[in-house]
């Protein structure tokens, strides 16, 4: 099905669509306008010939173009796994866990998803991280209901019906588990990627002591007033054109200050929300390839 859909999708580069349609993809994205209403609105403009709607339908996501690791690399070991998560949707959880291939143990990586669940595009998050030497978790915060299904909208819908508070639970339960691993060095680190950046900065106040680094891509910062719970390392990634999110940063940088948490933020040029998902035209491969190679870095530095 997704072959299906990518082979009938425009090619357009990010330069090609309009930024009034990123702003209504980044409005569908969060679940803000219907698919219905995306295509519609967008539908009305037109620029330089190349009419809205062929510009919606090439910012549909195409899962293929996101795989950089295959699953069967000889460099890794992939596996699915399920582990308790006491307090979260349904007590029990299940995950993409990758590592390098030998015998451990390594410093381990959670890898915490958009707001559809755990699609293509995250789990090969974990096979990066795998490649470059971490024991590397993404957990399915749709498992409680059957996992991610194949394809974006239906996992968007499943995802805005849990219990927010649980699928929180959810992930903190799978980071303790990751810690905790046999294959694990002790020493956790987390990244995420739009809501899953949101959860990472709610799961730095969260952990505490028990989390030693955060890179957070695009996420919406944590409550100030928990704040001062932080000890991790922070280093958090931001897209230029991203209002939403970037207007949480003066009030977040002033709470980090304050609470003496290290921290470091990066925004990166020319890109908008979503710029690292290579699945969609959002994706500004040196914007997403610096923040990489910063993450990775700081991971290790952290992490040893």
């Amino acid at each position: 099905m997704i072959g299906t859909q990518e082979a009938q999708q425009p090619e357009l580069t990010q330069a090609e669509i309009d930024q009034r349609v990123f702003d209504l993809y980044d409005e569908y994205c969060h679940g803000r306008i219907t698919r219905r209403e995306f295509f519609a609105r967008s539908s009305v403009i037109t620029v330089a010939g190349v009419s809205g709607l062929a510009m919606a339908e090439a910012m549909l996501p195409r899962y293929a173009r996101a795989q950089t690791i295959a699953s069967t690399d000889a460099r890794i070991k992939a596996q699915y796994v399920t582990y308790p998560s006491p307090g979260g949707n349904s007590g029990t959880m299940r995950g993409y866990l990758v590592h390098p291939a030998g015998a451990g143990p390594w410093p381990a990586v959670i890898a915490v998803h958009e707001n559809r669940g755990m699609n293509p595009y995250i789990e090969d998050i974990a096979r990066r991280f795998a490649v470059e030497g971490f024991l590397a978790l993404a957990p399915d915060g749709l498992a409680p209901v059957g996992g991610y299904p194949g394809n974006d909208d239906e996992g968007r819908d499943m995802q805005t019906k849990l219990d927010q508070a649980k699928l929180r639970t959810d992930m903190a339960n799978s980071a303790r588990f990751l810690k905790a691993h046999k294959l694990s060095s002790g020493k956790l680190g987390a990244t995420g990627f739009c809501v899953g950046g949101s959860i990472v900065n709610w799961m730095a106040a969260e952990l505490g002591a028990d989390l030693q680094a955060g890179a957070p891509f695009y996420g919406a910062a944590t409550e100030t007033a928990s704040v001062p719970k932080i000890k991790a390392a922070l280093l958090i990634h931001y897209a230029e054109k991203d209002e939403r999110v970037n207007s949480m940063w003066p009030a977040f940088e002033a709470g980090l200050k304050a609470a003496g948490v290290r921290h470091e933020m990066h925004t990166y040029p020319g890109t908008q929300h979503g710029f690292h998902n290579n699945s969609t035209p959002r994706y500004v491969e040196a914007a997403a390839k610096l923040a990489w190679e910063r993450t990775v870095a700081f991971f290790r530095k952290h992490l040893a």
